[in-house]
């Protein structure tokens, strides 16, 4: 599926992996792109963004993604100018702890606190499933309006999420959380893959290896440089914007299904 002239929305869009892939949709001729994120931010971006491509494309909101009436929000606003045909829920947190920590001098053994799993699970699993739906449903209701059937690939393609991944799917030390979620990510992608197809929407899942991000760079000091960098093939980190065009590469073809690994050939964690 072609960008040109579809109306997007990013997730997580005031920096990092979101901020790259709202930028690589509006310099393709995305009509428009609603940039969403928790923080203040998102406002100078989108005005950033706009500014540099000498059209006004992208359209800032503020909010909780894991609020069901600001989501809702969201897509009426954009609705307005057209259905939202592409999905980039890119919004994530990390909140890494072992799974179960003893105490060395009362020698009780904590679990990893319950509500923080649940609010991982929730940003980073439950909110791009859910974003996704929200789409599908705009698509599929407007093609039920139009008195459209199923669709058929005489059709183009009718839109396309990409759900953010990480290598951490496979399972990591310090994030039974994060590897949970984005485990869980692989599953839904496939179910709503199949489930989409009836509309001529994709879903796929895209798992990129460390990127330089805000939420990498949260990593302990010389942990990437000592003793994860020699384990990367291309003996970096991954750029934001590389990631976006796997992005934008994988929404026009509609051959390519999940997962995807951008990961640079980094290995599954021990």
């Amino acid at each position: 599926m072609k960008i040109d002239e579809k109306v997007a929305v990013v997730t997580g869009a005031a920096s990092g992996i979101g901020n790259a892939v709202a930028a690589r949709l509006a310099r393709g001729g995305a009509a428009l792109v609603g940039m969403v994120d928790l923080t203040d931010e998102v406002s100078d971006a989108a005005q950033q963004l706009n500014s540099k491509i000498g059209r006004t494309a992208a359209i800032a909101f503020q909010g909780d993604v894991t609020d069901r009436e600001f989501r809702t929000h969201v897509f009426h606003q954009l609705g307005k100018q057209d259905v939202v045909r592409i999905c980039v829920p890119a919004a994530g947190i990390l909140r890494d702890a072992m799974a179960v920590k003893v105490n060395p001098d009362t020698h009780a053994a904590e679990l990893y606190d319950e509500d923080l799993f649940r609010k991982v699970l929730d940003v980073n699993l439950v909110h791009p499933v859910y974003w996704t739906m929200q789409m599908l449903a705009g698509i599929a209701s407007q093609r039920a309006r139009e008195g459209s059937g199923r669709w058929t690939s005489e059709e183009p393609m009718q839109g396309a999420s990409v759900i953010i991944g990480s290598v951490s799917c496979r399972g990591n030390r310090g994030q039974v959380s994060y590897s949970s979620a984005k485990s869980g990510l692989n599953a839904a992608a496939k179910t709503l893959n199949v489930e989409g197809a009836y509309h001529g929407v994709q879903v796929k899942a895209l798992h990129p290896g460390f990127v330089a991000t805000p939420m990498v760079e949260q990593l302990p000091d010389g942990m990437f440089e000592e003793h994860l960098r020699k384990m990367i093939p291309i003996d970096r980190k991954i750029l934001p914007e590389e990631i976006a065009e796997a992005i934008v590469a994988i929404i026009e073809n509609p051959i390519i299904s999940g997962p995807v690994w951008a990961d640079g050939g980094f290995p599954p964690m021990a």
